[in-house]
């Protein structure tokens, strides 16, 4: 468990015990860190002594009270940025004002909390400002490993979150005026709408994920004994209720069991992008047939659909990262364009290899084959 260092500046002597038991036993976990966070705290009553403090030691997080006996809080916030000291201060003050609230976000304060706080309110900024210094190490990490993040990561990142978050929000400005009534029912587009956008963001960053883990090589593979016919019945049972929706029959051609030495989770991501896929670009009413089978000392894995298909061009540009196919047939169906990016990626950790044959409107045919030595 990691432990960040919080020094506390503030003259009542009540404010610093108060915040040493409400974080005494705190611990911040988010799902995207490698580790846990707990706090080791520091106090001390003065701005002269929280200089003296950060001048001598690592601290990552002030929580700095204005209102101090001889230099003010905000003197100390100029000191920490004039000197370039790498720390967040978040200022917690009851005198609270928008010329100091100002004055300290120029000077570079994370956060303005007001007295007097509740224990949820302060664990909630702690939060906040660790989420803060955890992404911003690991983009540092990133910088010196010369692995920085690239300008089309950023940019479609940015756009793919975007736009569906101001669909959400104008949504929920219209139910917050009832703009149509008191009606909870006359929202229910509205609700169902809003769900597939927070659905589609989900996805989206689960994707990024999955491709972040695997190009940095942090992710260690866990090789078991794994059965892909139970992996590929799981994928099916996932997306069924969209298969269900479009009247899609699912047909498998599986034996028994078919059991690998594999990562399971990477082989569900390899199923999960076929067969939702398969489900998605199919047509109303048509077929997705997905076949298990060993040939040539190869595993094969064949996902056929009935759907709009591709062109010869489309393709070839596939496999690429963030390339979706664009056109008046797919303009409706949202996706991150990573998934067979990832795909391919993963297949290339067992030798092995992905393609698709496809004609337009006829459907499309992706083949995985991985050698079994």
């Amino acid at each position: 468990m990691a432990k960040l260092s919080i020094l506390v500046v503030d003259d009542e002597s009540g404010i610093r015990s108060g915040i040493k038991r409400i974080l005494q036993n705190f611990v911040v976990s988010f799902p995207f860190m490698d580790e846990d966070f707990e706090y080791e705290l520091i106090e001390v009553e003065t701005g002269e002594d929280a200089i003296e403090v950060i001048n001598n030691q690592l601290i990552d997080i002030v929580l700095l009270d204005n209102k101090l006996p001889g230099i003010e809080g905000i003197e100390v916030l100029e000191y920490i940025k004039k000197n370039k000291i790498s720390t967040s201060v978040m200022m917690i003050t009851s005198y609270a004002s928008l010329d100091l609230a100002v004055k300290a976000t120029k000077n570079g304060a994370f956060n303005f909390i007001p007295k007097p706080f509740t224990p949820q309110e302060l664990r909630t900024a702690i939060e906040s400002i660790t989420k803060h210094l955890f992404l911003k190490r690991m983009t540092k990490k990133m910088h010196k490993e010369g692995k920085q993040i690239r300008f089309q990561f950023l940019s479609v990142l940015s756009h793919e979150l975007k736009s569906p978050l101001n669909a959400i929000e104008g949504y929920l400005r219209i139910m917050q005026d009832k703009q149509i009534g008191d009606n909870i029912g006359d929202y229910e587009t509205m609700i169902s709408r809003s769900m597939e956008r927070i659905k589609g963001m989900r996805n989206l960053i689960i994707d990024l994920l999955d491709l972040t883990r695997i190009e940095s090589g942090e992710k260690k593979q866990n090789l078991t004994q794994v059965n892909l016919v139970e992996i590929a019945q799981l994928a099916i049972d996932t997306i069924e209720p969209m298969a269900i929706q479009k009247n899609v029959k699912i047909i498998t051609n599986f034996p028994e069991q078919e059991i690998i030495t594999a990562d399971i989770n990477e082989i569900e991501i390899i199923f999960n992008n076929l067969i939702s896929n398969g489900i998605k670009y199919n047509k109303n009413d048509g077929e997705l047939e997905i076949i298990i089978k060993r040939e040539n000392k190869e595993l094969k894995i064949i996902v056929k659909d009935t759907g709009i298909g591709m062109s010869k061009e489309e393709t070839a540009q596939l496999f690429k990262e963030f390339v979706r196919i664009r056109n008046e047939k797919t303009k409706s169906i949202t996706g991150s364009g990573l998934g067979l990016s990832i795909t391919q990626k993963i297949l290339k950790l067992y030798k092995g290899k992905i393609k698709v044959e496809s004609e337009e409107d006829k459907g499309s045919v992706f083949t995985v084959t991985i050698p079994l030595n």
